[in-house]
């Protein structure tokens, strides 16, 4: 099996570990807290529900195969969707416009506050989920509807390297993001590098929301978003680090960061800082 094969099975492996956990510690804690679990209700402890984004080239379920459970297993009700669909029949997403996906998104947003009654969720993006993250808010207009933004390795700025598409590559969907590629092009591919026309749309004024809380997460070792001090919005409310600030021999790289159990952790605190707890560094992958 290819090494990336084996690293996301080991992942997933470690994922239903942390969800058997949770699923014996109680009914209670079972009816407040799932992945992609529809008929989850969020606890008092949780009341946000989460909205997790992929990257350019993902899909929801692949890559949040490791960090859905592992919030889900933290009291949450976590949620991944797909969006970005070049064609419904291949499960590569992110590369139609940033505007569509990020429509779809919305309406996303929308159901999961409606199926669960939550007046706001919280939402955690990764690449370009992290860019949609900041992106919605604002230019869509919801940002009443959301709690926090844990943005992970976002193209804020825009990135100086256009293959976003090594997100596909990590979860071995390399052949399908070939095909959409060849047959429908990447709209969000040129969007997304450096004076991208979605990039100017969210730089122009301030990113940052009233009454949301931002965390942008980055890594030193990123090699496709880069500059990468690119990702953090240097804004009140905001709240900018790179996973080697607490973990400094982590080499984790840009895909590596969703399959990461150092910054999982960063993530549950950012979600969660009342009740943050130390990080245990571990080594996530390098790519």
């Amino acid at each position: 099996m290819p090494r990336h094969l084996r690293r996301a099975a080991a992942g997933l492996f470690a994922a239903v570990l942390l969800t058997a956990s949770v699923t014996t510690a109680g009914a209670s804690a079972a009816t407040s807290s799932g992945f992609d679990d529809w008929t989850c209700k969020p606890s008092a402890a949780h009341p946000n529900p989460l909205v997790l984004l992929h990257g350019l080239g993902g899909n929801g379920p692949g890559n949040y195969s490791y960090l859905g459970p592992y919030l889900a297993a933290k009291g949450y009700c976590a949620f991944s969707v797909t969006y970005g669909q070049a064609t419904p029949a291949i499960p590569v997403g992110g590369t139609i416009s940033i505007a569509r996906s990020a429509a779809e998104i919305e309406a996303f947003v929308q159901r999961v506050r409606a199926t669960t009654g939550a007046a706001k969720v919280d939402i955690v993006g990764h690449s370009e989920g992290g860019f949609q993250s900041l992106y919605g808010p604002k230019v869509r207009g919801y940002a009443d509807q959301v709690g926090r933004v844990v943005a992970l390795a976002p193209p804020t700025h825009g990135t100086t390297f256009g293959g976003l598409v090594s997100v596909g590559d990590y979860l071995g969907l390399r052949p399908l993001v070939d095909q959409v590629l060849r047959e429908f092009g990447c709209p969000a591919c040129d969007e997304l590098i450096v004076g991208g026309s979605a990039v100017e749309k969210l730089t122009e004024g301030p990113i940052a929301q009233p009454g949301v809380k931002y965390t942008v997460i980055a890594s030193r070792f990123d090699a496709l978003v880069t500059p990468h001090e690119t990702s953090f919005v240097r804004e009140p409310g905001v709240t900018n680090r790179y996973v080697q600030d607490t973990c400094p021999l982590d080499p984790v790289g840009h895909v590596g960061l969703a399959f990461d159990p150092s910054v999982a952790q960063l993530v549950a605190n950012a979600l969660d800082p009342a009740h943050a707890t130390p990080v245990l560094c571990a080594a996530g992958p390098p790519l």
